[in-house]
């Protein structure tokens, strides 16, 4: 396998690519000065392509490696692979479920309880030394909220089995309704977050989820409900969002993703009813390193004409 190429399109985990780079030939995308051209000088010795939430597997990328084969992706989420122009090539796509549920569904309760009680904003307060001048003002518990969740799939049941623990009640919105929990199905969002207290936005990124969370849905949350995006920027639609936290139309939000990463609105950096994280849902040692087996141990399986772990269909 060593004589393989493979072409990482961005730097990740060290250990994934001291991994590769022991086993494959890797060619690092992000390196080159200019990527289309240095793309155009290995074409012929790239077989398969190594992406991640940033830079995956793209049309034009695509089309400029006739002997690519397959994309195995360092992420649960396909929005960066272009499946149609796979499947026209019959490249074949991995990616690293399961492994990464636990820790996104932990950031999910952490922003919750993070945004509620004000714990960023605190701190602070402290580190500034204002709690030598006063107490600091009264804050919002999250044990026993209404949580609307949106998009039920691994993480999204796995928020839910975490906030039940918090004696919440769940709610849920998905493609359909699912025959195997008893949570309450809402076949609108803007319904959904009209009960809800916080909705976690858990669903994967399509043309079809793409701006899910409008100007009605903030609306019907309301100005003392809740935002938690631990799914994809583009879900929100981050220029409603931003209006509904600066005229209090929504009381906060705890953000783990953003539309244009890593670009952030400035409106958001002052608001104390607001936690900020760099897209770091699934970035622990334990959930990364896992990760990074799947990647690896889908690339050996392909080239050794074995069963892939995770392949997606």
């Amino acid at each position: 396998m060593r004589t393989i190429g493979v072409l990482m399109t961005q730097p990740m985990m060290p250990y994934l690519l001291e991994t590769l780079e022991s086993k494959f030939t890797v060619y690092r995308l992000w390196e080159a000065k200019n990527p289309e051209a240095f793309v155009a000088e290995h074409s012929n010795s790239i077989h398969a392509v190594v992406g991640n939430t940033a830079v995956g597997a793209s049309a034009e990328l695509i089309d400029s490696l006739p002997k690519l084969e397959i994309v195995s992706t360092y992420s649960v989420g396909l929005d960066k692979v272009d499946l149609a122009k796979c499947k026209e090539r019959k490249i074949v796509i991995t990616n690293t479920p399961d492994v990464l549920t636990d820790d996104v569904a932990d950031l999910a309760i952490g922003l919750a309880l993070a945004t509620l009680r004000q714990i960023c904003a605190a701190d602070r307060y402290v580190r500034q030394g204002s709690w030598l001048k006063g107490e600091y003002k009264l804050t919002t518990k999250l044990s026993g909220k209404n949580i609307g969740i949106v998009g039920l799939g691994r993480i999204g049941l796995a928020v839910a089995k975490r906030a039940e623990a918090f004696g919440c009640n769940i709610a849920y919105n998905s493609r359909s309704k699912r025959f195997d929990t008893t949570y309450p199905y809402y076949s609108s969002v803007t319904d959904l977050a009209a009960r809800s207290d916080v909705l976690v936005v858990a669903c994967p990124l399509t043309k079809e989820t793409w701006h899910i969370i409008d100007r009605s849905v903030l609306d019907a949350l309301g100005p003392k409900a809740t935002l938690v995006n631990i799914g994809r920027g583009p879900l929100v639609d981050e220029k409603e969002l931003v209006k509904a936290l600066v005229e209090a139309r929504l009381g906060g939000a705890g953000l783990d993703v953003f539309e244009n990463e890593p670009s952030v609105p400035k409106e958001l950096f002052d608001m104390e009813n607001v936690v900020l994280l760099p897209h770091v849902g699934s970035s622990t040692w334990e959930t990364s390193k896992d990760m990074a087996d799947l990647v690896v141990g889908n690339l050996e399986a392909y080239y050794s004409k074995k069963p892939l772990l995770t392949p997606v269909e």
